[in-house]
């Protein structure tokens, strides 16, 4: 076999282009690099320390990083699809980017917990009405669970979920907001006037109004809650312009005989010479009335009947 020459193999040696990457790990560091000849391209630096001195830092084979080490495959992107579950992290941390259509399918999941909600105010409502109509209709002796349930379209056990007992229920369909004037802004004069306008028009179409009315005159429990939204509602206002705030619950008593009176035989008993009167006529007679309980001064107790004359005839 013929011996090479040593300088025409360094010459030799010197046109090969240096080995890197898994090459050079096999046979050892990279060969100096060689100088360049006429349009050779000018190769990228080697990566160098640190200004600490530290090597780059080693790669999961244990071999430093260099710039002929493959480069990471990119994570799928929205156009690629989403990204296998089981596939490994990618090595930068990130998470691949969401697709729209996953974005939008997270934002119904969110909203979906809110559909129960609005099917539960659904519900609640149906047996209300059902349950106001039924106590106007039968009363609150008469009215049964399983029969509002019916009317309800619903399962009796969902009456005594949402209300306990029909206590309960009717507390609840019978809760009412008499929305009263403020009268200390109301001009004196005409406090009695507007007071039995407002109920007027209160009552009008109000089956709640009606159906409680009718159970307040053959029930205790309709009784007390009727007492107690007047007392509540009707009483601050009466003791807001009355001339004597003690007074206010007697007062307030008052005025309450001449508007159920006229609630009673006017939407419940229907009696045709109270249907038949006007808004502006109601107003007329039950105003000055009205009026009188409110701002009148003192009422003096008489002192009874007069003294007989003893000398008069029998």
């Amino acid at each position: 076999m013929m011996l090479e020459d040593p300088a025409r193999a360094g010459d030799h040696e010197g046109s090969r282009p240096p080995r890197t990457g898994a090459d050079s790990h096999a046979h050892g560091p990279p060969d100096p690099a060689p100088a360049r000849g006429p349009g050779a391209r000018e190769s990228p630096p080697e990566p160098s320390a640190d200004a600490s001195g530290e090597e780059p830092a080693p790669t999961a084979g244990g071999s430093a990083a260099t710039a002929d080490t493959p480069a990471a495959p990119t994570p799928p992107t929205a156009a690629s699809g989403v990204s296998d579950p089981g596939a490994a992290p990618p090595p930068n941390g990130r998470r691949a980017p969401v697709r729209a259509d996953a974005a939008d399918h997270t934002d119904a999941a969110e909203a979906e917990p809110r559909e129960p909600a609005r099917r539960s105010d659904a519900t609640r409502a149906a047996i209300l009405t059902a349950a106001r109509d039924r106590f106007a209709c039968d009363g609150y002796e008469r009215a049964t669970i399983r029969a509002i349930a019916r009317d309800a379209s619903i399962d009796p056990s969902m009456v005594m979920r949402y209300f306990g007992n029909k206590a309960g229920l009717f507390a609840a369909a019978s809760e009412l907001d008499l929305r009263l004037p403020d009268l200390a802004r109301v001009p004196r004069d005409d406090i009695g006037a507007t007071l039995v306008r407002h109920f007027v028009r209160l009552w009008e179409g109000n089956e709640t109004l009606a159906a409680v009315l009718r159970v307040a005159a053959t029930n205790p429990a309709g009784a007390e809650r009727m007492r107690t939204v007047f007392r509540d509602q009707l009483g601050p206002a009466v003791r807001g312009v009355c001339p004597d705030p003690a007074q206010a619950p007697a007062r307030g008593a008052l005025v309450m005989s001449q508007v159920l009176g006229m609630a009673l035989a006017r939407y419940v008993l229907r009696l045709p010479p109270a249907v038949t009167l006007s808004e502006d006529q109601v107003v007329a007679w039950l105003g000055p009335s009205v009026q009188r309980y409110l701002t009148a001064p003192d009422a003096h107790t008489p002192a009874g009947p007069p003294e007989r004359d003893p000398g008069a005839a029998g």
